[in-house]
């Protein structure tokens, strides 16, 4: 078995997808500014960090700092936009043996739990859906106000997830000693709206 390039890229979609969320949160409060917030996801090849990112998503976020359990959080990822800098890597993720697209075209986030831990971080509890497999994932965020009047708050964090309890990367690909099994996810959500953290 040899290891393309093609590998490398649908893993690293499936990170970023795992990192995406989907769900609608009731009366959303917030508004996504997508040209200042990004996902990144990045994987292991041959022991090798190789790097991805998706290029288009929506969140819907209804969150008070005060009253932080009674917030909601989700977020659905285009997978089809996943990106690995490569035209042929790129053009192998949307495949069913990676991301089967065209049978699973978003990959989603809903929030059931969000717990305050302090200094402005918090722990959000929900269910990621990739490929049609959901999984309970935790995701650290840490909320920064806005830099300027009327500027965004930014939410970020970072957290792993398995792409084989996706099935992203199946059959040959399975083989973790070629590609990670781990998978890490990144990411800086602009939010307008969303109030002091």
């Amino acid at each position: 078995m040899t290891l393309n390039t093609p590998t490398l890229p649908a893993a690293l979609a499936l990170c970023f997808g795992l990192a995406a969320s989907a769900a609608q949160a009731a009366d959303p409060v917030a508004k996504l500014v997508p040209a200042q917030s990004e996902v990144v996801f990045t994987i292991k090849q041959m022991g090798v960090p190789v790097e991805g990112k998706f290029k288009k998503f929506d969140a819907q976020v209804s969150f008070d700092a005060k009253k932080p359990e009674a917030g909601k959080v989700g977020f659905t990822i285009d997978i089809g936009s996943a990106t690995m800098g490569s035209a042929e890597a790129d053009a192998e993720l949307p495949k069913p043996v990676w991301f089967g697209t065209a049978k699973f075209p978003q990959a989603t986030f809903q929030s059931a739990a969000i717990k305050a831990v302090g200094g402005a971080r918090y722990e959000v509890t929900g269910k990621l859906g990739i490929k049609g497999n959901l999984k309970d994932v935790v995701v650290p965020v840490t909320i920064a106000a806005p830099t300027a009047a009327g500027g965004p708050s930014i939410a970020s964090g970072a957290f792993t997830i398995k792409r084989l309890e996706f099935k992203v990367g199946e059959n040959e690909w399975a083989d973790t000693s070629m590609v990670a099994n781990d998978v890490q996810v990144r990411f800086k959500l602009a939010l307008t709206g969303l109030g002091a953290p």
